[in-house]
């Protein structure tokens, strides 16, 4: 039985579709020069270190079968892990502290192209101020670039969270202002009445996703569309969007949608999910890079938490309670 007290059998997932070959399938400048410095990674690796690539390529699980590129090591995984069933087990990754990093490891091409560049013109700016006279204007230009780092650290934060654990919980999928709780009359996805709650991300909040429960995926659909305002009803519907079918994976196995939805600003979106994967509630999905929306369709049955103008945080505020757990 579903949520809404349907039966819904359990499917098996559907194939990835076609027009998603990456975990960022919009592309983007930084995203083209990140896979360049990846083509030239791989091909000193194979020239300069042979006994590196192979003794990763005895340790990996799985195939490359379906990936954009060849895999190495757990890095070329970054941007197509979506796409190969490929992985290393954790002892077996040679670049596992970088989870510990505070940082969204997809603002990693964003970091480093603008982030050297600022720090530079910070350190050139406050040697050239300390020559001038005490109280001179020249102290503000430091701060100007200096301001645009610490900007920059701070929209790809990843702060860590702790996820309540109590059965039935459904927690928000992103950071943000709640912006819409609107009663849908039927979702074809959820084979039922439905709930949706639209919420509104601005440039400073939190952009990382994660999943509202415990779940296996069984769809994903990405849209190309406009960059409309996300702040305006018609941008749910025209611009780019990733849309997300889950499944709860504690019985009755309700179907939860999630749907990263681009904005004015924000212009790439990042999933990283495989059709079939589960993933524990909370878990960290992907991210929509500066100000954009994400939706939450539960099925109508569900107990809304949360009320429009609230603020929410992915992983921790519960937005909805399923009464059949």
């Amino acid at each position: 039985m579903s949520i809404s007290g349907q039966a819904v059998a359990r499917q098996a997932p559907q194939p990835l579709p076609a027009n998603i070959r990456s975990v960022q399938p919009g592309g983007g400048v930084c995203y083209q020069v990140e896979r360049a410095w990846g083509r030239l990674r791989r091909w000193w690796l194979k020239r300069f270190r042979p006994a590196y690539v192979r003794a990763m390529a005895a340790r990996r699980q799985g195939t490359d079968a379906g990936a954009p590129h060849e895999i190495l090591d757990p890095r070329d995984l970054k941007d197509c892990r979506n796409c190969c069933d490929c992985a290393w087990a954790e002892a077996d990754d040679p670049f596992r502290w970088r989870r510990r990093i505070p940082l969204a490891p997809w603002g990693a091409a964003e970091l480093h192209l603008a982030g050297w560049p600022l720090l530079a013109l910070t350190v050139a700016a406050g040697g050239w101020a300390w020559y001038l006279p005490y109280g001179g204007w020249a102290w503000c230009l430091p701060a100007i670039p200096a301001a645009g780092l610490a900007l920059l650290l701070f929209f790809f934060r990843n702060p860590w969270r702790r996820v309540p654990q109590a059965a039935g919980l459904l927690v928000s999928p992103a950071d943000g202002t709640v912006r819409e709780i609107t009663p849908l009359a039927h979702d074809e996805f959820l084979a039922g009445p439905a709930i949706r709650i639209g919420i509104f991300l601005s440039i400073f909040n939190v952009h990382l996703n994660r999943s509202p429960a415990a779940a296996r995926v069984l769809a994903l659909r990405y849209s190309p569309g406009e960059f409309l305002n996300a702040l305006r009803p018609e941008s749910a519907l025209r611009n780019e969007n990733m849309w997300i079918g889950l499944e709860e994976e504690a019985a009755p196995h309700g179907r939860l949608v999630v749907r990263q939805i681009s904005g004015a600003i924000a212009r790439r979106i990042v999933c990283t999910l495989r059709p079939g994967e589960v993933m524990p509630r909370g878990h960290v999905f992907g991210m929509i890079k500066l100000g954009s929306r994400t939706e939450l369709i539960l099925p109508a049955a569900c107990a809304v938490q949360v009320v429009v103008g609230q603020k929410v945080k992915a992983g921790i505020t519960v937005v909805a309670r399923n009464p059949k757990q």
